[in-house]
């Protein structure tokens, strides 16, 4: 082959590949862009089931996710069609609904079970396909009911038709011709030297993506009137960037918390219509957050930065993907998602850009230590040119006790309290911190006699919901976790747990008792209703596991605050007295700490060229830049908001 041939095979885009290399007794009827994948319908859909490395290597070819599916015009009926799936698939798969999609040619089968529906090898799915012709989409049903995931759902089905025209707009876009990369810059738009509304925005002469969009989790709760002596601090820094919001090609979301994205459905709001990435369980629990912001600023008598439609029209606009799955997100932008062990579905992010110009991870929130609940953080890259690394606890002093300690430490105060007669309130962060006590708990209580207590634990708040939504998704919790979950043995179900039903008064008048509660920094949600109510019998205590921001009541309270005024539930001020215990237990954080964060930097393949520290209050990114500049011989430093650099 000459050169200009070779120019033209390049030239060539990914569905003209796929035409000339596509084998003839598959059956060609059409290929189209769907996102950044290719669906690719054939007539002969056994012949693509007979050859097991036949996706694969096309795959690989096109260099995209290759979706196959039928001949429309071959599909089954879809009532007949169900029928035979629920001949296919065996009772102990406990099928829970089958939805036909025809935008798709997919029908989505949900079952408590996914792996009797996948059969051996895949055998069930092969069945399904080669007999109904209708590709199979095999979705988890959650052990615990989740109003949430049922909704998510339930609107990706409604918006097929939307969402069929969405994807291949999108997927035209990211397959135009690639230009060459000249250069690339990131500009710090929130979230550096500080922990709040995180985003990042990475520019090169052709792309713009914004990593993370979140608010301030103190003022950010308070809806459009947040206002901090006349400087706005709650939201990113968007209109600074001299761009428009549809100048963005793409949203990159690493977790699901609200300084990460508490303001991306205000974009959409405004008029950006483009894709948002994340993993399948942090698009579940962005909707559960998001839909409780609105609640609770309108429930304290503010104005939302956005309404429940926003919300929607975001969930309609995300695009999945799985860790490890390479992505294209522009035409010169790769992404690829990998564990971050923060919470549930939490990703740190590689993007390789330009024809291997420059390669960034970007760490998101991330846990390089043990935890009850998930793995610590991938470190394993195939390149990095520059680590944009969180810094919450990048302090010096800030060395995590020993685990085993922190967890005694908080059951020696818990069989304290309750003995003596008094009630303890641990307010958590819904997802993550949540899940991680609740299973310190079951552990504990459940297993050592030593710590048995004869007090009702409850569980108030989103808890229930966020534990739900992992039930869906056990195969990115740790594996002993995740083998409970498949068992239907799943600790967040455990006997020693009550989900408050009834007013809190109820709790409040029943004696001794352990109260989990969302609203970890005690700047809303049901945890500052039980404050409100415990805190002026000293019997009773608080007990803080995870961060406090440096301006929310938590820390105060952490720093000795003795009284305070807060709204009845009538709005009235009332003034109390701050009586009971306060204690704070380290070492259950999500959060790396500072040996964790250099350890991380250590082992990371390879080793990163330069170094970037966010996502920690000034002086922890100052300091932890340095030690790593130190440690790395490498060029560190830690940017302020509204820096740009220019990495290439």
């Amino acid at each position: 082959m000459d050169k200009e041939e070779d120019k033209q095979e390049l030239e060539k885009d990914p569905i003209s590949k796929l035409k000339d290399i596509l084998p003839k007794e598959i059956g060609f009827v059409k290929a189209e862009y769907e996102g950044p994948d290719i669906a690719l319908y054939v007539s002969n859909i056994g012949a693509v089931y007979s050859d097991e490395s036949l996706v694969k290597n096309l795959s690989s070819t096109i260099k995209r996710k290759l979706i196959i599916r039928s001949d429309p015009s071959k599909l089954e009926d879809p009532e007949k069609a169900k029928a035979k799936i629920m001949e296919l698939i065996p009772k102990e798969a406990e099928v829970s609904s089958i939805k036909f999609v025809p935008d798709f040619s997919e029908v989505y089968i949900e079952a408590l079970k996914p792996g009797l529906v996948i059969g051996k090898g895949g055998s069930t799915l092969k069945s399904i396909v080669t007999e109904t012709h209708w590709m199979p989409k095999v979705l988890r049903t959650p052990t615990i009911n989740s109003d949430v995931i049922n909704g998510v759902r339930q609107l990706i089905l409604k918006e097929s038709d939307f969402r069929k025209k969405f994807l291949t707009n999108i997927g035209k876009k990211i397959s135009a011709p690639i230009m060459k990369t000249e250069w690339l810059k990131a500009t710090a738009l929130g979230g550096f030297r500080e922990v709040g509304r995180s985003s990042l925005l990475l520019e090169t002469n052709h792309s713009k993506i914004l990593i993370d969009c979140g608010i301030s989790p103190e003022p950010g709760i308070k809806g459009v009137d947040a206002n901090n002596g006349g400087e706005n601090k709650a939201y990113p820094y968007l209109d600074s960037a001299n761009i428009t919001i549809n100048d963005l090609d793409a949203i990159i979301i690493t977790h699901a918390h609200m300084d990460h994205i508490g303001f991306l459905p205000y974009l959409f709001k405004y008029g950006y219509d483009g894709p948002v990435y994340c993993t399948p369980p942090t698009r579940d629990l962005m909707a559960l957050l998001l839909y409780d912001y609105v609640r609770l600023v309108q429930r304290n008598g503010g104005t939302p930065l956005y309404d429940e439609k926003d919300i929607k029209k975001m969930l309609m606009h995300t695009i999945t993907r799985e860790y490890g799955e390479v992505t294209n997100v522009t035409d010169e932008i790769k992404l690829t998602y990998h564990n971050a062990g923060h919470i549930l579905g939490s990703a740190t992010v590689h993007l390789h850009i330009g024809e291997g110009m420059y390669n960034i991870v970007h760490t998101g929130d991330m846990k390089f230590g043990y935890t009850r609940l998930l793995d610590p953080a991938d470190t394993k890259y195939p390149r990095i040119d520059a680590l944009f690394i969180e810094s919450t606890y990048g302090g010096s002093s800030d060395v995590m006790p020993n685990r085993q300690e922190s967890e005694i430490m908080l059951m020696d105060n818990i069989k304290r309290t309750i003995d003596n007669g008094g009630k303890v309130l641990i307010p958590l962060f819904s997802v993550g911190r949540s899940q991680e006590i609740m299973l310190v708990l079951e552990a504990y209580l459940s297993n050592n006699s030593k710590y048995k207590i004869e007090a009702p634990i409850y569980l108030d708040g989103m808890i229930l919901e966020a534990s739900a939504i992992h039930t869906a998704y056990p195969e990115y919790l740790k594996a002993s976790l995740q083998h409970r979950i498949l068992s239907n043995r799943s600790p967040f179900e455990s006997e020693i747990f009550e989900v408050a039903k009834g007013e809190k008064d109820e709790i409040l008048e029943k004696g001794p008792a352990v109260i989990l509660a969302s609203g970890g920094m005690l700047n809303g949600g049901t945890s500052l209703d039980y404050f409100s109510a415990m805190a002026e019998d000293p019997k009773n205590m608080v007990i803080f596991v995870g961060y406090n921001s440096a301006s929310s009541l938590g820390r105060r309270i952490q720093n000795g605050l003795k009284e305070l005024t807060l709204p009845d539930e009538e709005g009235k001020l009332v003034h109390k007295e701050i009586k009971l215990q306060v204690v704070t237990v380290e070492g259950f954080s999500g959060h790396s700490d500072r040996r964790q964060l250099i350890n991380f930097t250590q082992e990371i393949k390879p080793n990163p060229k330069r170094i970037f520290t966010m996502h920690g209050e000034e002086s922890k990114c100052e300091d932890l830049a340095r030690a790593l500049g130190n440690r790395l011989r490498a060029e560190s430093r830690a940017p302020m908001n509204l820096d740009s650099i220019r990495l290439k």
